[in-house]
C-alpha cells in the first residue's frame, strides 16, 4: 500500500451526486434507518468518469495490495466508509444504517481489485473508539479514528512495513496491523507474487554491486549492465508499478 495523490473531483459526483446525497439523508430523517443496494445508484458512483479518474489516480493498481487490476478485471469502486451497513469485527452483526451520505462522496471512493473488497474488507470499518462512530448524516466523521489506513489521507509507509516480501505494522502500529489483517495483505498469494518480484530485484542489487566493486576498464561492459539494473530498480519503486512499497522498503 502506498499513498495516493487524490485527483479532481468528476462532475458527476458534484452535480448528480449531490442531489441522491440528499435525497437519501432526506429519507433518513423520514425515518428511513435501512438502506439496501437498491437504494443507491452504481450508475452515478461508478460512472465511467469516476472510474477513470480512479484509474489515473491509482495507477491502474489496487489502493490497497497495489496489484494491477486492468488485465484481468475491471476492478471495483470501493467505499472506504461502507454505504450500507458496516462491522466493526468480522464475527459482528451488520449494523445499519451505514455512511449512507457518503455513498457519493469523492473521497470516500477508491479503486480496489475484487478480492481485497468483497473477499477481505467487505463491510468492516473498525474504529480505535467505536463509540465515537457517526450514526448519520448529522454526525461528523471527523470524530472518527480509523483503524484501516486511507492512503489518500495517511501515508502508509509510516505503518506498514516489509521483512522481503512479507509485510508487517512498524512499531506494532494498531493501523497497520488492522489492515494488514482486514485486507488480508500477508494472505500468501500475494506473498508469492511479491516474492517473485523480490528475487529479481535481489539479483539486480547483487549484479550492481559486483559491478561497482571492480571497475576497471576489462569490466565495462558489466558496468553498462549494471547502470540498466539500476534503472530498473528506480521504475520499480516508482508509483506506477507493482508492490512499490516493497521495493521502497528493500532498496532504503
Amino acid at each position: 500500500m502506498i499513498f495516493i495523490q487524490r485527483g479532481a473531483e468528476p462532475e458527476i459526483l458534484n452535480l448528480v451526486g449531490q442531489d441522491k446525497i440528499r435525497a437519501l439523508c432526506e429519507e433518513y430523517n423520514q425515518g428511513k434507518r435501512i438502506f439496501k443496494s437498491d437504494s443507491f445508484d452504481s450508475k452515478v458512483s461508478g460512472h465511467q468518469t469516476v472510474k477513470q479518474a480512479l484509474i489515473l489516480m491509482q495507477h491502474g493498481k489496487c489502493c490497497f495490495c497495489e496489484s494491477k487490476i486492468l488485465h484481468i478485471a475491471p476492478g471495483d469502486v470501493e467505499h472506504y466508509r461502507p454505504k450500507a451497513g458496516y462491522r466493526q469485527n468480522s464475527e459482528d452483526a451488520m449494523q445499519k444504517p451505514g455512511y449512507y451520505w457518503l455513498a457519493y462522496a469523492w473521497d470516500n471512493l477508491l479503486l480496489s481489485c475484487e478480492r481485497c473488497n468483497r473477499q477481505y474488507k467487505k463491510n468492516l470499518f473498525p474504529l480505535l473508539h467505536p463509540e465515537k462512530r457517526a450514526q448519520c448524516h448529522k454526525d461528523d466523521v471527523c470524530i472518527e479514528t480509523p483503524l484501516l489506513i486511507n492512503p489518500t489521507i495517511t501515508d502508509p509507509k509510516n505503518h506498514i512495513g516489509f521483512r522481503d516480501e512479507i509485510p508487517y505494522p512498524i512499531d506494532n502500529s494498531p493501523y497497520g496491523k488492522t489492515s494488514i489483517a482486514v485486507l488480508g495483505l500477508d494472505r500468501e498469494e500475494l506473498n508469492e507474487i511479491r516474492r517473485g518480484k523480490l528475487n529479481i530485484l535481489k539479483r539486480l542489487l547483487s549484479v550492481i554491486e559486483l559491478a561497482e566493486e571492480k571497475v576497471n576498464q576489462e569490466n565495462m561492459n558489466l558496468l553498462a549492465e549494471a547502470e540498466k539494473a539500476r534503472q530498473f530498480l528506480h521504475t520499480a519503486e516508482l508509483p506506477q508499478a507493482e508492490y512499490s512499497a516493497m521495493v521502497a522498503a528493500i532498496l532504503a
